[in-house]
Parts: C-alpha cells; sequence; structure tokens
C-alpha cells in the first residue's frame, strides 16, 4: 500500500464516522508515525508502506474514527510556544484559550524589586496555561490549582518536561481555597462553563472523552465562574486583576456584571478568534492588609491554607 492509498483509505473511514475533517486528521496521524513528519506524506505520497507501519496506522485510524480526539491520539498539543502532553481524562487544550493566556500576560505587572509577581491558575488541566505564562515571563511565580488529583500529575509532568518546576507549583485543591488574602497579582481561569443540560449533546469527541469536571457549570453554566467572581477580589493584590474564559456572549456579559457587583474596576471583555464575546477580566480594588502567605512555587505544598468565606 503506498501512503497515498493508506491516506485514501483513513479519508474515507474518517468521512464515514462523521469526522469533520478526515483528510487533515488522516495526514497529521500518518505524519506521526513517519520518520519525515508531514514532509514524507506531502513528498512521499506514491512510496510504499511497509506492512507493519500500515497495521499501525490502521489502528490509530480506527482510534479515530471511534471519535477520540486527535490530540489525544497523538498525545500532546501545541500552546502559544509550548508543547504540553495529554492523557485521557484531561481537557483538550482550545486555539481560543491562547488569547486568555496571552491577555492575562498583557495584565501581569512587572516584577518588583522584592518580590515576583505571582499568577494563579484555576482548573489548571493540562497546566498549559499555567506553564505558556512562566515561559513566557521569567520573573513570575505561579500557582497551578486543578481539583482533580490525576490531571494534577499531568499538569506536574508538563511543568516538570518544560523545565518550569522552579517557578510553577501545581497542587491539587479546591478553586481559590488554597491562596490566601491579598497573596495573588493575577488570577487565571479557563473553569466550566457549560450548562449541565448540554453536556449531552457535545460532539463525541468531548462528550466520550474528556471530563465532565473541566466542563460542567452547573444549572446556568455559572457556577464556577460565580464563586470566582467572589472570592478573587479577596485573594488579590490592590490592583490584581482576574481574568476568565466564559461561553460567550451573554455569559460574558453576565459575568462582567458579577464583577462590577463584586467591586471589581476596569471591567471589560474580549472576542474570541471567531468574534464570540468570551473573555471578561476586571481588576481589584482592595486596601486591606492580607495575610501574605500562601503557596510558594517549588515549594511543592501550601504554606498556608485558607477557606472561601
Amino acid at each position: 500500500m503506498t501512503i497515498r492509498a493508506a491516506l485514501d483509505e483513513a479519508t474515507a473511514t474518517l468521512r464515514a464516522a462523521g469526522v469533520d475533517t478526515p483528510r487533515a486528521d488522516a495526514e497529521w496521524l500518518l505524519a506521526d508515525l513517519l520518520p519525515g513528519g508531514r514532509r514524507d506524506v506531502v513528498l512521499g505520497l506514491d512510496r510504499a508502506l511497509d506492512a507493519g507501519l500500515a497495521a499501525r496506522y490502521r489502528g490509530v485510524v480506527h482510534r479515530r474514527a471511534a471519535r477520540e480526539p486527535l490530540q489525544l491520539i497523538r498525545g500532546w498539543q501545541d500552546f502559544l510556544d509550548i508543547r504540553v502532553g495529554l492523557a485521557a481524562g484531561v481537557l483538550v487544550p482550545r486555539p481560543e484559550t491562547e488569547t486568555l493566556a496571552e491577555w492575562a500576560l498583557a495584565l501581569l505587572p512587572p516584577a518588583q524589586a522584592h518580590r515576583r509577581p505571582l499568577v494563579v491558575d484555576v482548573g489548571t488541566g493540562s497546566g498549559c496555561i499555567a506553564a505558556a505564562i512562566a515561559h513566557a515571563r521569567a520573573d513570575a511565580r505561579v500557582l497551578a490549582v486543578e481539583l482533580d488529583l490525576q490531571t494534577a500529575r499531568v499538569a506536574s509532568f508538563n511543568v516538570a518536561r518544560l523545565g518550569l518546576g522552579d517557578r510553577v507549583t501545581v497542587i491539587a485543591a479546591d478553586a481559590l481555597t488554597a491562596v490566601a488574602e491579598g497573596a495573588a497579582d493575577l488570577i487565571v481561569s479557563n473553569p466550566p462553563y457549560l450548562p449541565t443540560d448540554l453536556l449531552p449533546g457535545l460532539p463525541p469527541e468531548v462528550s466520550g472523552h474528556e471530563p465532565a469536571l473541566a466542563l460542567d457549570g452547573g444549572h446556568d453554566g455559572m457556577t464556577v465562574i460565580r464563586r470566582l467572581i467572589e472570592s478573587a477580589p479577596r485573594r488579590l493584590r490592590p490592583g490584581g486583576a482576574l481574568v476568565l474564559e466564559t461561553a460567550g456572549d451573554l455569559q460574558a456579559r453576565r459575568a462582567a456584571t458579577m464583577m462590577r457587583a463584586a467591586g471589581m474596576t476596569e471591567v471589560a471583555t474580549r472576542r474570541d478568534l471567531t468574534g464570540i464575546e468570551r473573555f471578561v477580566a476586571g481588576t481589584s480594588p482592595a486596601t486591606f492588609s492580607p495575610d501574605r502567605r500562601t503557596v510558594e512555587p517549588g515549594s511543592g505544598t501550601p504554606t498556608a491554607h485558607q477557606e472561601d468565606r
């Protein structure tokens, strides 16, 4: 079988399975098996595949035809300037979330003479946002918070593989409960924001392979967003920012209204790559004198634990 014939067969299989981009997915899956990657796919269409490689290719095509996400089959996803490893049960990073990370970076203040800024990434998942921020800002400390222990281990793997373990600490905790008052310069989150009733109708790649914990935002999709907006102003230093991803449009505007009601200032929204008003950010005007103890990146354990109240 030639590469061309293998691609044609795989494309037909994926199209029959309802995959949205059958040819592109067929090419990526084959490229991962060839020593020259996509170059071998593009320039070697008439080259023969040996039987063993052809069998391996049919195996990964079968997985994709069963609607397993392409990124999980490949085992990784690029995100801004880094590449993160993925595993079953971990949310696949989306391109629009890169805009969230970029906005967070723009709002992150520079280091001061006596301390480095602290970023808290809530619901870190693969660790893509936390690692991308640490990669872009060598002067920043990042606390990556994940409720699910297995997912937190994937994030820890990515942080270590990227050589960021001295500045990024991954902990298993619930939302902002491990962050002391007035400790954070920036809080960023891509929280679960889909209404529960929508989950059964999601594409099979999502409903069958991605964690409900990272998707289910409660009856109105706002359960976690509401918690973050209520508790973030106390966790932020004066002038610190909260940046959130939402389901978009009405939900983003509702989140902005909640931020203003919580006393946050400079509230604004931004659109994603498709023009949907998806991201919202606000600034804390708090003037209290906080307990500044928190989790120190690199320590691996919290030095102070304070429940939301």
